[in-house]
């Protein structure tokens, strides 16, 4: 390419940057240009067969055109930019002309009302709502729920400690840390209280999560723990059953699948069918004998269910919502559509 074609080719892209509408013709205008297609790149990549005496003024009359052309897509990204942030604010411009109205009345945060909606279901069914520290020690919150030491969970890649250990294997039972679930509450609350035991514990957990659309470090869940003389699956699917109507809907229906938890034997994952869809709801189980006795319970005598499901996941499904990110914005225009 001679110098007097590349001054055309320069003119013909500045023409096409400057003429890009928004961000995505702009986008498409950078990629005809200066992308691995584009006149300038064939050129570029042409420098190596010309005369000796030409490579050194073509190559830096191509790299002076690279730059040129760089600098008028950022500025025309910054225009573009500059344009649609000014469409934004006159878009949300308060009118100071219009009478004042009745100032809008605070009301319970989302998740809030998720997890008040959830207990009042078992509270109307005889279970009591009771609340654990979010600071807990390792023994509550994996050696009475028959998690060892060298469980992957205790590790500090999935499990946030308050002070570094030695052995980064292994937790002791004294190790303070941020709980990552709602079920250290089943422990404390069958230390304190005699069979029969029916109880909900709702409340904040913490887990090393990456901060993405479907997850959190910092997010909710639901604990539910019934014992009693002669419990069976039975009536852990009777009871969830009745839960997903009364939260989904009557037409609600759920299906239990087996899984795997430390505390439950057998344990399984409910699937509700809602929207014509069967989603994973929640996990639940038997109450492992182990922790029965962890916490002076006699296995023979009692039996028992537990179950636990996470709050945001809860609210996303019922309300539609594909990004957990929304909870935590706080975006009046979001949050004020479920008041």
């Amino acid at each position: 390419m001679d110098l007097e074609r590349l001054a055309g080719v320069i003119r013909d892209a500045r023409a096409r940057i400057e003429a890009a509408s928004d961000l995505d013709e702009l986008s498409d205008a950078e990629s005809e240009t200066l992308g691995r297609r584009s006149e300038i790149a064939v050129a570029r990549s042409g420098i190596g067969r010309l005369a000796p005496d030409r490579r050194r003024d073509v190559g830096r009359a191509i790299n002076e055109a690279v730059g040129t052309l760089t600098a008028a897509v950022e500025d025309r990204r910054s225009a573009l930019q500059a344009e649609a942030e000014n469409v934004l604010l006159e878009q949300d411009r308060i009118d100071l002309t219009l009478p004042y109205g009745r100032p809008a009345r605070g009301t319970h945060h989302l998740l809030t009302r998720t997890m008040e909606d959830v207990c009042d279901v078992f509270r109307a069914i005889g279970y009591e709502v009771a609340e654990g520290p979010e600071l807990e020690l390792a023994w509550y919150n994996f050696d009475a729920l028959n998690t060892p030491p060298t469980h992957p969970s205790r590790f500090e890649s999935d499990t946030m400690y308050v002070e570094p250990f030695d052995d980064r294997e292994r937790s002791g039972p004294d190790e303070l840390l941020l709980r990552t679930q709602t079920s250290p509450m089943q422990a404390r609350f069958m230390e304190k209280n005699p069979p029969p035991v029916y109880v909900v514990v709702p409340g904040r957990v913490f887990r090393t999560d990456t901060w993405d659309a479907t997850h959190s470090p910092v997010f909710h869940q639901i604990e539910g723990l019934a014992v009693d003389s002669d419990i069976t699956f039975g009536d852990l699917k009777g009871t969830l059953a009745y839960f997903a109507r009364e939260f989904f809907g009557v037409s609600a229906r759920t299906r239990f699948v087996p899984h795997f938890f430390p505390f439950t034997e057998p344990s399984a994952e409910m699937l509700v069918w809602f929207n014509d869809e069967w989603l994973e709801m929640l996990g639940c189980g038997m109450v492992d004998p182990n922790v029965f006795e962890a916490v002076g319970y006699d296995p023979a005598e009692v039996t028992g269910f537990a179950f636990g499901m996470g709050v945001e996941r809860l609210a996303m499904v019922r309300h539609g919502i594909t990004d957990i990110r929304h909870f935590y914005d706080s975006d009046l225009r979001v949050l004020g559509q479920f008041r």
